[in-house]
């Protein structure tokens, strides 16, 4: 789980758009730059490097 002030202001490295918490896959997704970034323990991986890209459908919500 995600702190709610921390997700209030992490932004997306890629566009600094901002990032929704998908609890089922336990990933930060941001549909403007149309990727997904995992969190880990807990902890967001905010790396370009280590993000997916958001199939077609994920990205339209």
């Amino acid at each position: 789980m995600i702190d709610k002030k921390l997700l209030e202001i992490l932004v997306c490295p890629v566009s600094k758009a901002p990032v929704e918490y998908d609890a089922e896959r336990a990933e930060l997704i941001c549909r403007a730059s149309g990727l997904a970034y995992p969190v880990r323990d807990g902890i967001p991986v905010m790396l370009e490097s280590e993000a997916r890209p958001l199939t077609a459908d994920e990205k339209l919500g």
